[in-house]
């Protein structure tokens, strides 16, 4: 029987969440350690484990691996979510660093300071309807397939949903201008493996909140 992969990170979504919803979606289980305290975090560094004293840490195949990217290009790859050839992982590369790149802003926000809230919601709402979610969209309306790269379900389309469900969270008519993608969320929230990790009790993370963001700031204090 094979050992279920461990994921190291805080209980909270973070830079872990792409990976949960990953192996996830490719209908694996695993196991989560969470870091509550500083001690914890200075052991892994001082056991060697974490390669650039950064976490997550997913151990894998008898690997701990580091580095988020890192991470889900070896999960994808391993199964089969990353497709056929180079030039279409080249695609899922472009689609999941625009990708990333949006969903770096939701990640900062629960961190930034209370005044700055307001403007910053204004930030996310304008490049996920003027520079990121029109991409997709008119990359779904050329092809007309159900997904983003050669008609195969793939790590872009994992992404992709995750990132429309959290921008939605904070602004809730965000597809409103974006029928096609509208379609898509529709789709993806009804593939077996997604719809399970979308209900109550799955190992998918709940909106950041005070206690993650101290817990966070408490492990990382100098």
């Amino acid at each position: 029987m094979s050992v279920k992969p461990k994921l190291t990170y805080f209980n909270g979504r973070g830079r872990m969440e792409p990976v949960r919803w990953l192996l996830a979606a490719a209908g694996v289980e695993f196991e989560e350690v969470f870091l509550e305290t500083k001690e914890q975090y200075e052991k892994l560094i001082k056991d060697g484990v974490l390669m650039f004293q950064q976490v997550p840490l997913v151990e894998i195949d008898g690997m701990k691996l580091v580095q988020t990217r890192a991470i889900l290009s070896y999960i994808a790859g391993k199964y089969n979510l990353y497709g056929k050839d180079l030039k279409e992982r080249a695609l899922i590369d472009m689609y999941v660093e625009g990708i990333t790149d949006l969903m770096q802003m939701i990640l900062v926000f629960p961190f930034s300071p209370p005044e700055a809230k307001e403007k910053n919601l204004d930030s996310i709402k304008e490049r996920a309807t003027d520079r990121y979610f029109p991409v997709f969209e008119k990359v779904l309306k050329q092809h007309g397939q159900d997904f983003l790269v050669g008609n195969k379900f793939s790590w872009a389309d994992i992404q992709l949903i995750e990132a429309i469900l959290a921008v939605e969270e904070k602004i809730p008519a965000v597809l409103s201008g974006f029928p096609q993608l509208q379609a898509f969320k529709k789709r993806m929230s009804n593939m077996p493996t997604i719809k399970k990790f979308l209900q109550p009790g799955s190992p998918r993370k709940p909106p950041p909140d005070e206690c993650y963001v101290e817990t966070v700031l408490k492990v990382f204090k100098k």
